[in-house]
């Protein structure tokens, strides 16, 4: 697999995208995850974070949220 090499801010253009490893937090489907330890680049400018496939996978596994829908139907 290849591995993403960035060097320039997809956003702002700033040239200065650093590699950082940090814990990522947020919210889906309304609940809250945090994923420890994430590798991705972070631009210090604007704040943009771009994630490789690898990082996505690490995002995903700590964001589960049950796909089970309670939604059988009874039939009278």
């Amino acid at each position: 697999m290849t591995r993403l090499k960035l060097t320039v801010c997809p956003n702002c253009g700033n040239k200065n995208l650093k590699k950082v490893r940090k814990a990522v937090t947020g919210t889906r489907q309304g609940k809250r995850y945090s994923a420890p330890a994430v590798e991705f680049y972070e631009c210090h400018e604007c704040g943009e974070r771009v994630y490789d496939p690898a990082a996505i996978r690490q995002l995903e596994q700590h964001s589960h949220v049950s796909s089970k829908h309670k939604s059988a139907r009874r039939v009278a």
